[in-house]
């Protein structure tokens, strides 16, 4: 099959890897001592919706697990449909490893229950010193993070995004492809 997807130009998607998403926890500190950008202590993770009674009882047990997890590690959790029909779990903790290692068990927890191929995206938000903020993504499609800066409504700095990817290029597996740079617009993170 890859032989024929490879004569007719068809590409497969990249399987995320997930361990791959925990990089961004050693990436924060380089982030730190590079040029101050530090964590603004949000994040959250993207997932499409089933409208199933499966899909149901798995947004329940999650959120059973986040509240369980909220309370060892003072992470408040908040599941919510953006506007354009995704559902987030947005997240809020002053400890960035908090935050990673509740991501990473939102992802695993869909990815057991069958639903990796729903996972979209997770975004951190962080800011430099003088507060000028950016999102680092992990495209779950793809396997990778890029940087998104977003200015105001439906721009973004393009500059900003290019120099935390020269930054980055050692810290985190990156997306090469900028295409793929997806701008989120409205996030609720």
């Amino acid at each position: 099959m890859k032989f024929l997807d490879a004569l007719l130009g068809r590409s497969r998607p990249v399987r995320s890897h997930l361990e791959s998403l925990m990089s961004i926890s050693t990436a924060a500190f380089a982030f730190a001592a590079s040029n101050g950008l530090e964590s603004k202590g949000s994040a959250g993770i993207c997932f499409r919706s089933l409208s199933s009674s499966q899909f149901a009882n798995l947004q329940r047990e999650l959120a059973d697990l986040l509240a369980v997890s909220g309370k060892q590690t003072g992470t408040d959790t908040l599941i919510k449909e953006d506007s354009f029909g995704f559902h987030w779990v947005v997240l809020q903790d002053p400890d960035f490893e908090d935050l990673v290692t509740t991501i990473h068990m939102v992802s695993l927890t869909l990815s057991e229950h069958g639903y990796r191929d729903q996972l979209l995206a997770a975004a951190f938000h962080f800011a430099d010193m003088s507060g000028v903020g950016m999102y680092w993504i992990y495209n779950y499609k793809r396997g990778a993070f890029y940087p998104f800066a977003p200015t105001g409504s439906r721009t973004r700095d393009n500059a900003l995004e290019l120099r935390m990817q020269a930054i980055a290029d050692r810290e985190l597996p990156l997306e090469a492809d900028q295409s793929k740079w997806y701008a989120l617009w409205e996030l609720p993170v």
